[in-house]
């Protein structure tokens, strides 16, 4: 099913405040209480995005990420035009998302989801980097064009956000997500190292999709002198 771009962006915006909304409110719940645990937290970050694209992976692509909709532009899965409206209504979710959290616990950064770091700054940046190129190579791996809608997608997905936050979460929140980040500082007045959460994803998702594509344009010409010959 393909959608008019205005109602994809809206599948987009309910997906990312989804997102944020249980996400984000996961690990509020878990500093203000810690009954979630770094386990629960992860767990709970791969099952609303492995729900989500089972919601909404046929509507609009499930992106809920910027750094995954410029990626799949930038590899020629998907419209520039439409890839600049998708990271608006993601933007925009995740704010609405962390506002709504904030309205119902009244948390500070400390407890809102915000991203912080324990490492230096560069480091920071190349964790998510690397984190975003492995998500983003996965999502290149079970999506059709650029839309993660298969019985395997949600799962395969869902499983590499959790692993992810599992190893990454105590250094930097395992944001992966220029959006995820972007929403909770606005919302909190935390900027502190905000670009690393802004640029990073984008860096890694462009490394992930393009190395995708380059390996299996190998092994497709591989496959098609091997039927030739």
């Amino acid at each position: 099913m393909l959608l008019a771009l205005p109602r994809r962006c809206v599948c987009e915006f309910i997906g990312t405040y989804f997102l944020i909304v249980i996400g984000c409110g996961a690990m509020a719940v878990d500093a203000q209480t810690a009954a979630l645990t770094h386990v629960g937290v992860a767990t709970v970050w791969g099952l609303v995005v492995m729900t989500m694209i089972y919601s909404i992976g046929d509507l609009s692509g499930a992106h809920m990420n910027p750094a995954v909709s410029f990626a799949f532009a930038a590899v020629g899965r998907f419209p520039f035009k439409d890839a600049a409206a998708y990271t608006i209504a993601q933007c925009a979710g995740a704010l609405a998302g962390a506002i709504s959290i904030r309205a119902v616990l009244g948390v500070d950064e400390a407890y809102l989801g915000t991203t912080m770091t324990i490492l230096p700054a560069t480091s920071a940046w190349f964790v998510e980097a690397m984190m975003t190129a492995i998500l983003m190579w996965v999502v290149m791996g079970v999506s059709t064009g650029a839309k993660e809608k298969s019985i395997t997608a949600g799962l395969a997905v869902g499983a590499v956000i959790a692993m992810e936050a599992f190893v990454a979460g105590p250094l930097t929140k395992a944001s992966m997500n220029p959006a995820r980040s972007l929403g909770p500082a606005i919302a909190s007045g935390y900027f502190t190292n905000l670009w690393v959460y802004l640029s990073a994803p984008i860096v890694g998702a462009l490394v992930g999709g393009f190395t995708y594509c380059w390996v299996r344009s190998v092994d497709e010409n591989t496959d098609a002198a091997i039927d030739a010959s």
